[in-house]
């Protein structure tokens, strides 16, 4: 399988996903900040995906998957031994679910695109950041009632999402100082082999 996606991106989630599962990916870095979007190689992106952005799984046979919290479920699917997300049909799986969507709808689109914009405007970063620290609140009591991980004491693909996009907190002054057990997750899921793995191979800092 071939993954499109851009370093540190949200593309870092399947990326983190694959390599807890032990699932071999081609990697393909497109270039974001380039408008036409361009692969390393230098082929237009948007005969991969017409809407421009990463993560995009190009599946053995050619067909092309997209949307990160669909991506991650699929590759977790493929190794289901792992445990990187509960069977399909379970409460379990819905509950999963909740979670990708939230993370999804509530933090990643609330730091992306307001915060990594700057035309967007004082005002509508102002907005945003205050519906991240809501949100980020809602995670830290979550996460502090005593559970290591989102859905409990196991690492799923919901952690690598989560992980990512928090992780951009830092690239955009979201201030999480007020949020100490959201710091010691990211510092617990941060030092997994495989999320350092997938980090250094798209060249990013990985925690000490």
């Amino acid at each position: 399988m071939k993954l499109y996606y851009s370093a540190g991106a949200c593309s870092l989630s399947p990326h983190i996903v694959a390599a807890e599962a032990g699932i071999a990916l081609e990697l393909v870095r497109v270039n974001l900040g380039k408008t036409p979007h361009t692969t390393a190689s230098g082929t237009d992106f948007s005969a991969v995906n017409p809407n421009g952005y990463v993560p995009v799984l190009e599946l053995d046979d050619g067909q092309l998957l997209t949307e990160g919290p669909a991506i991650v479920q699929y590759l977790a699917d493929e190794k289901p031994e792992c445990g990187l997300a509960p069977a399909a049909g379970t409460l379990a799986r819905t509950r999963l679910q909740s979670w990708l969507n939230f993370i999804g709808t509530e933090l990643h689109k609330m730091y992306s695109p307001w915060l990594f914009h700057a035309e967007y405007g004082e005002q509508a970063q102002t907005v945003a950041r205050g519906k991240i620290a809501e949100r980020l609140g809602f995670v830290d009591r979550h996460l502090a009632a005593g559970s290591p991980f989102l859905m409990g004491e196991s690492f799923t693909v919901a952690d690598a999402y989560l992980f990512t996009v928090v992780s951009w907190s830092k690239l955009v002054d979201v201030d999480l100082s007020d949020f100490a057990a959201l710091r010691a997750y990211l510092e617990r899921v941060g030092r997994r082999p495989a999320v350092r793995e997938a980090m250094v191979a798209e060249g990013l800092k990985v925690h000490a």
